[in-house]
């Protein structure tokens, strides 16, 4: 009996260890990129990451995980020139971008200056068309203004503060974040972009393959349509108000989900808002929608696409 039981947990074990040898389900021909937002950062202080868990999350199934750490605060085209050249610093033939926020038009940006290193872009409640909430605050901070040169002051010694917590030099500039998020300032970045990926129609999608000369880089996108997904997590107050600017229509609190759509639209009805999307605060998130899930199943969806 105790000899049948041995054998019974060895091959227990030795299942157990070629299953969790076998789990490639994130394993992706490419590494994954990954890029944060506006007022964003890679890691602070080492410990706390902009995408809390998700790196772990999509490398334990085999995924090779970046992350990269453009300017806090800028233009959607300067940081877009800062992931080109951290992009060409990682030495791989093409990466797999995930991008969220300001990180979606950022990493347009990049493709279109070295489109050969891309061979994928996923948004994640990405400012694709703009955000009403920047209109708002763009029109109450009058161009020129004392208000506008406090409120860049601000802007511009948070990012030194982040600067020196992560470890990084990226220059800023909070009125050009600003402006380039803006509804006018997004459809001036997308012209520039001759719209790849994006459409000129509101609220419509585009094409899953989009072409820069003979390079092909598949886009796609998804978003959430909560604000308010647990009353434990502090930032959905702030999102709460935040999200009076847009009325009825449906959002996450910062962007519109007609404004995030680009390339093949995964989906919009997700319960979660716009922090939600990068498993903050701590993983504090709605029951309905867990955005770990999320990045794992696209990894696996980039994966069977051969990228």
């Amino acid at each position: 009996m105790k000899k049948l039981l041995t054998a019974v947990l060895s091959c227990g074990l030795i299942l157990f260890g070629s299953t969790a040898m076998a789990d490639t389900y994130t394993k992706t021909k490419h590494p994954i990129l990954l890029v944060h937002g506006v007022t964003g950062f890679d890691y602070l202080g080492g410990l706390i990451g902009y995408f809390h868990t998700i790196p772990y999350n999509l490398s334990r199934s085999g995924a090779t995980v970046e992350v990269a750490n453009v300017s806090f605060v800028n233009s959607s085209w300067e940081r877009g020139i800062q992931l080109k050249n951290y992009i060409n610093s990682l030495g791989y033939s093409k990466v797999n971008i995930m991008a969220h926020s300001q990180g979606a038009p950022t990493s347009r940006v990049a493709a279109h200056l070295n489109p050969s290193k891309v061979a994928s872009i996923t948004s994640i409640n990405g400012v694709n068309q703009g955000s009403k909430v920047a209109d708002v605050l763009r029109g109450v901070i009058p161009p020129g203004s004392h208000v506008e040169g406090g409120a860049d002051a601000i802007a511009v010694a948070l990012g030194g503060l982040i600067n020196l917590l992560s470890g990084s030099n990226n220059p800023q500039d909070g009125i050009a974040a600003l402006e380039t998020l803006t509804t006018q300032g997004t459809t001036d970045l997308n012209s520039a972009l001759n719209w790849k990926g994006v459409s000129q129609t509101y609220c419509s999608s585009k094409s899953e393959d989009v072409w820069y000369g003979a390079n092909k880089v598949k886009f796609f996108s998804w978003t959430g349509s909560n604000v308010i997904t647990n009353i434990l997590d502090l930032s959905d107050g702030f999102l709460g108000v935040t999200s009076l600017v847009f009325g009825g229509e449906a959002n996450d609190g910062l962007v519109a989900s007609c404004a995030t759509k680009m390339g093949n639209v995964i989906g919009t009805h997700y319960s979660m808002n716009h922090i939600d999307a990068i498993n903050h605060l701590f993983g504090v998130r709605s029951l309905w929608t867990n955005p770990v899930s999320l990045y794992r199943s696209h990894a696996n969806r980039l994966k069977n696409r051969g990228l």
